[in-house]
């Protein structure tokens, strides 16, 4: 028959349940402290204390003109009123707290879980807040951007080019009407052209009578497309044409002819000089797509910048392999225990790759960029740093987790610490390393795409360009590369990693 073991006796409290939950009172967890539970009460005293200083601070961001914090809170209030809400689950989570020692004092088994629940509350409302999460606006502004999201998630049409030609067809226009001959523009055989009867009028006036009407009649343009009417008066200065507050434009019929009535428009500046006329074009241009469609300057960068993604992250794994295994030995405790001068060493390669991999790759990259200027080069250094810290981490605890029967079976036969490590460590580390080493190149191509942000090279810097240039279908683009790229790796390094597992 099993038997119950009883845990053995707790010391009592040094303070009685009641002075336990006033204490608490004066200061949240110090009650739990007296009562021989001083880590719930150091816990729950900084809980306390972090949440009612964030609540401080959102005081008095949200009212920092005001003077005083009573002025500051009310005015708080009035324009957060979520404010009130959180005050008020401080007090009960303060209250709970005094409870909850009180109860700790008395031996009595106090229930924490709305202790911890009006905590976590406390801390979400918090963090609704200071985060400024919006679903109303998420859902009344959010279809905006699906036209948007539709040019990411499809963008191949900026992925074929068609080349184009533009036609243009003129013909000059006399301003006013004089005794001067115009002489008609040449015209190569089968170019496009345009002829406007009668050849000279007057302009339109602002607010009066409309100019001279034009009969315009044009030919050897692409059959059934579109074609714009635009005007050049005498100074060069071109524009569209527009009547009646819209863009006029026509389309070609079947042999590329177009007849179209038009009306000279009004200009601000003079209009004649010396002469006493002046002589504008009326031009009908065309935009003909020619040729078979082509690959896209944005598909051949996004192909170029991808492909110089991979090695990017492919080299800096390289040298951060090369250069991590060796760290990785000098930073196992289990090879670095015999004395205290390998503890030392130890512990200050330890410390200094955690130093290291706290910080991110796209922090180093800045540093490099820094040192070598932009461009992949700096990218790589970046990724190397990170990765000779990260590998050297992840190194380490596969060797210190080995089986340690084979090394003292190699020790007992008098071999040294280079032999150990050659016959009774390697063979074991083997398919950890090249699991973290798939799995790290995985990582490097995927951040390659983050400090190309910065100018670390890779697709990352043509992504961010384009996204400021609003020219989302290239972004997407380079998006569908990623996620291929990231997608056919993951298969790689699982079936890597299948192999020697």
């Amino acid at each position: 028959m099993r038997t119950r073991l009883q845990p053995s006796d707790e010391k009592p409290s040094l303070v009685p349940p009641i002075v336990a939950g006033l204490l608490s009172l004066i200061v949240p967890g110090s009650g739990h402290m007296l009562a021989r539970k001083f880590s719930k009460g150091l816990i729950l005293l900084l809980v306390f204390a972090s949440a009612a200083g964030l609540w401080i601070w959102r005081v008095t961001l949200a009212a920092r003109r005001e003077i005083g914090f009573v002025a500051m809170f009310k005015k708080a209030i009035q324009l957060q009123p979520i404010i009130l809400m959180i005050l008020i689950l401080l007090i009960i989570l303060y209250l709970l707290i005094a409870l909850d020692a009180y109860k700790t004092a008395a031996k009595s088994k106090p229930n924490p879980f709305l202790l911890w629940l009006f905590a976590l509350a406390a801390f979400f409302i918090l963090g609704w807040q200071i985060g400024e999460i919006k679903p109303a606006v998420l859902i009344r502004d959010g279809k905006n951007s699906l036209p948007l999201l539709m040019r990411v998630l499809w963008p191949w049409e900026k992925a074929l080019y068609y080349p184009e030609e533009l036609l243009i067809g003129k013909a000059d226009v006399l301003i006013p009407c004089t005794d001067v001959q115009l002489e008609p523009i040449k015209v190569e055989e089968g170019a496009p052209f345009v002829t406007v009867t009668p050849s000279c009028g007057d302009l339109s006036e602002i607010g009066g009578e409309e100019g001279t009407k034009l009969h315009a009649v044009g030919g050897n343009f692409a059959p059934n497309d579109e074609t714009e009417i635009w005007w050049v008066d005498q100074v060069r200065n071109e524009f569209r044409y527009r009547y009646g507050g819209e863009y006029i434009k026509v389309t070609t019929d079947d042999k590329g002819s177009f007849e179209l009535d038009v009306v000279i428009p009004y200009r601000v500046i003079p209009t004649t000089g010396g002469k006493g006329y002046v002589i504008w074009q009326l031009e009908a241009r065309q935009v003909a797509s020619i040729g078979e469609p082509v690959l896209s300057d944005e598909f051949k960068l996004s192909v170029e910048k991808m492909v110089e993604t991979i090695f990017l992250g492919m080299m800096s794994t390289f040298f951060g392999v090369i250069l991590s295994i060796p760290v990785s030995f000098i930073a196992s405790r289990n090879l670095m225990s015999a004395n205290w001068l390998t503890r030392t060493i130890y512990m200050v390669v330890r410390t200094i790759l955690n130093i290291v991999r706290s910080i991110e790759s796209l922090v180093w990259a800045v540093i490099a960029i820094i040192a070598v200027g932009l461009g992949p080069f700096a990218g790589i250094l970046a990724l190397t740093i990170h990765s000779i810290a990260a590998l050297g981490k992840l190194y380490s605890e596969a060797i210190e987790s080995i089986d340690h029967g084979p090394v003292e079976a190699i020790q007992a036969t008098g071999a040294n610490w280079l032999q150990t490590v050659w016959y009774a460590v390697i063979p074991q580390i083997i398919p950890p390393f090249v699991s973290f080493t798939i799995y790290r190149w995985d990582i490097n191509v995927r951040m390659s795409t983050v400090i190309g942000m910065v100018g670390g090279g890779g697709i990352g810097y043509l992504l961010i360009q384009w996204i400021r240039l609003l020219d989302y279908r290239s972004a997407g683009i380079a998006i569908w590369f990623i996620a291929i790229t990231v997608a056919i790796l993951d298969y790689v390094s699982s079936e890597i990693r299948n192999r020697f597992a």
